[in-house]
């Protein structure tokens, strides 16, 4: 069975994409300011579903972009062209560290703190939470996931238990920056989290010579879009942390225009889903 994506704009400002938006806009984006915002938004997702055609359905993804990583430090301190040229493919400059798999910056910790304060401020407005969570295996992704939702969703709510997944890590190869840590360091330093089955204990796809095109980044996002919708059909809110490379190609792979999120912002997303024979 195939599936095809398609991006559902009209709930939140950054569905259009040519607007000058924050990386967290008030409501996190939901363009309904009312008091019943929520309700609101969650009535007509229930009512798109109720009135679906055979074969589709929609659920909501809000992607989240990591914090500020060294590597953004180090990418902005040289220049994008002298960053990919050259210094990407170190570990560092004497001075920052970047590589491999860099640690969030405290203004990267800050701005997920930010993101978790965005969330608590709609909580009283209905903001539906996630009914399942995914992470990057990447550190920067896996600590902002967790200080995002630190103290929103129930720490003992085995449903809700963040799943670590490699096609969320950001695109691959050549940078240092994204290769990733070892399962058992992943185990050890995010204990809370679920590691997704058959998850390798290096680092085997990072290639220093060869860096992951936008076609195979948009197909192995489409993978993970394929997951949610034939395992998880009763979670109608997903989290996903990631990386602004992997969540333009879930945007390509639900043929939405890309987007420049900036670190530690949110972006979310009604997606219909229409199964194929």
């Amino acid at each position: 069975m195939g599936r095809i994506y398609k991006a559902i704009p009209g709930f939140f400002l950054q569905d259009e994409s040519a607007l000058s938006i924050e990386a967290i806009p008030p409501r996190l984006g939901l363009i309904d300011d009312t008091p019943e915002r929520w309700s609101n938004f969650k009535a007509q997702i229930q009512k798109l579903n109720e009135c679906a055609a055979p074969g589709t359905s929609y659920k909501v993804l809000f992607f989240s972009r990591h914090g500020q990583g060294y590597h953004n430090v180090a990418e902005a301190k040289y220049g994008t062209q002298a960053w990919d040229d050259y210094w990407s493919k170190l570990n560092g400059d004497g001075e920052i560290i970047w590589g491999p798999d860099p640690l969030l910056t405290p203004v990267g910790e800050q701005q997920a703190v930010d993101a978790q304060v965005a969330w608590k401020v709609e909580l009283p407005f209905g903001i539906p939470l996630p009914d399942k969570l995914y992470s990057s295996p990447l550190t920067r992704a896996l600590k902002t996931c967790e200080i995002t939702f630190d103290g929103i969703i129930p720490s003992n709510d085995p449903e809700r238990t963040v799943t670590v997944v490699e096609n969320c890590r950001e695109e691959n190869g050549v940078h240092t920056c994204d290769k990733r840590k070892s399962r058992t360091y992943i185990a050890s330093a995010f204990p809370t989290f679920r590691i997704e089955d058959g998850f390798t204990e290096e680092d085997e796809l990072w290639n220093p010579e060869i860096r992951e095109t936008k076609p195979h980044l948009a197909e192995r996002a489409k993978q993970v879009l394929d997951t949610i919708f034939e395992r998880e059909t009763s979670a109608q809110n997903i989290s996903i942390t990631a990386h602004g490379g992997i969540i333009n190609g879930f945007l390509v792979s639900i043929s939405r225009s890309e987007y420049a999120l900036p670190t530690g912002g949110v972006l979310p997303v009604v997606i219909q889903c229409v199964s194929t024979e």
